[in-house]
């Protein structure tokens, strides 16, 4: 398995694992040909240094997982770095083979090689089972998040 940074070309594979889930399906507009807004969004995202989108792909060179980290530089905690992690999917042919797993352990390897002290992520309520996932690697639910959505 290689983990690499995602291309222009891997968008719309990216944008079918986010699409393929029951909340997935109400948010986004997977279709072909993909919106431009998901390419202008690529592009913004490629020329961030704080953003890395990767995929993760098999021995036959497809693409079957994706997530994104973002490095957030803030004054607490002595000017420390913060990795947040999002929108983790695996194809759906390919769970339950431990590839989540991987993508996590790449994730937190990455985080600590650009010296963040701590990854983060948020988990929609929806999803009980991404939640049971997140506590296994370790994470815990130290704080409580709130959104506002426009």
């Amino acid at each position: 398995m290689i983990f690499r940074e995602a291309t222009r070309e891997d968008v719309p594979y990216i944008v079918e694992m986010i699409a393929n889930d029951k909340l997935g399906k109400l948010r986004e507009d997977f279709k072909d040909p993909l919106p431009q807004k998901y390419y202008d969004a690529f592009q913004n995202i490629l020329k961030d240094s704080n953003q890395e989108l990767i995929v993760l792909e098999n021995d036959l060179k497809e693409v079957i997982g994706t997530l994104q980290l973002s490095f957030l530089q803030y004054l607490t905690y002595q000017g420390g770095i913060r990795a947040q992690i999002e929108a983790v999917r695996i194809r759906e042919d390919q769970r339950g083979k431990g590839i989540g797993e991987k993508l996590f352990t790449w994730a937190i390897n990455r985080a600590k090689e650009r010296g963040a002290h701590l990854l983060q992520l948020t988990t929609d309520k929806k999803r009980p089972e991404a939640l049971r996932f997140y506590e296994k690697l370790g994470f815990k639910a130290s704080h409580e998040g709130l959104k506002l959505h426009f």
